[in-house]
């Protein structure tokens, strides 16, 4: 590949030791962008700075992050793969890569994206799955949870599950499915949509718990999302048990179709 090749990387990561994916220009706060573009840059012997589908909070993971970047030299595909991820710490992989279209762009090219909330609905904490999954340890009922939840479903105000930090401009997303499923003893919440509110998927997966749990009535979440009010939606779920499973492109962008993921998800 040429010096100024626009090139995309599908990358997953832990996020659990990481300050979020955007760089805070800190060497001392270690952010996903920050050891990235360190890595790529090594590869290129050039500064390499990334733009990402979509920014993750601090402690939350994804299997499937794109990003782009525009060659500052000459590397192959897989000297773009293999280099950086010989150079990245182990919490964070690139999985792939693709030589692009100049127009392409990470988060503007995008038209869903899709995220998992797992929670692991027992008693006591997990050793092997600290930081991966979100305890809960009372009963939920997952079939209310996916009843309730889909109220949420098309283009709606969601000023109730938005972050009071949140700086879109409008509340307005639109949601195309949300399902809420058990395997075992993990409870997992799967929602696309068109793009997401800061918070948005933690603070409805807030509200789920606590009509699925019985602490909240059914119906609630219809009334948290009517309210338009953030005070009324109930609590934000940890960041541990979220995850950034899938980015959606036009097919002409030529980007691979990947299982969602989480990868020990999918293999239990």
């Amino acid at each position: 590949m040429a010096a100024g090749q626009r090139i995309a990387l599908i990358v997953e990561y832990n996020g659990s030791a990481f300050r979020g994916w955007q760089s805070q220009g800190q060497p001392e706060v270690a952010t996903v962008q920050s050891v990235l573009d360190r890595a790529l840059s090594e590869v290129a012997a050039a500064p390499v700075t990334t733009l990402c589908a979509g920014r993750t909070d601090a402690g939350v993971h994804a299997s499937h992050q794109v990003v782009h970047f525009d060659a500052p030299t000459g590397r192959s595909l897989k000297a773009w793969v293999a280099g950086a991820n010989a150079k990245l710490p182990s919490s964070v992989a690139v999985i792939w890569a693709g030589a692009m279209a100049a127009d392409f762009h990470a988060r503007f090219s995008a038209t869903a994206r899709r995220y998992r909330y797992i929670l692991l609905n027992q008693a006591r904490r997990s050793a092997h799955l600290s930081g991966l999954v979100t305890l809960y340890d009372q009963a939920l009922d997952e079939e209310l949870m996916h009843r309730e939840a889909q109220c949420l479903l098309g283009e709606r105000d969601f000023s109730a599950f938005r972050a009071a930090s949140c700086q879109s401009r409008t509340a307005m997303r639109n949601i195309h499915f949300i399902n809420v499923s058990r395997r075992g003893r993990l409870v997992v919440v799967d929602i696309q949509g068109n793009a997401f509110l800061h918070h948005m998927v933690r603070n409805i997966v807030g509200v789920l718990t606590a009509v699925g749990s019985g602490q909240a009535a059914p119906g609630w979440t219809q009334q948290v999302l009517d309210s338009r009010d953030r005070t009324q939606g109930g609590v934000t779920a940890r960041p541990d048990g979220l995850y950034l499973v899938d980015v959606s492109y036009p097919p002409e962008c030529g980007l691979p179709n990947l299982p969602p993921g989480p990868s020990w998800w999918e293999q239990t």
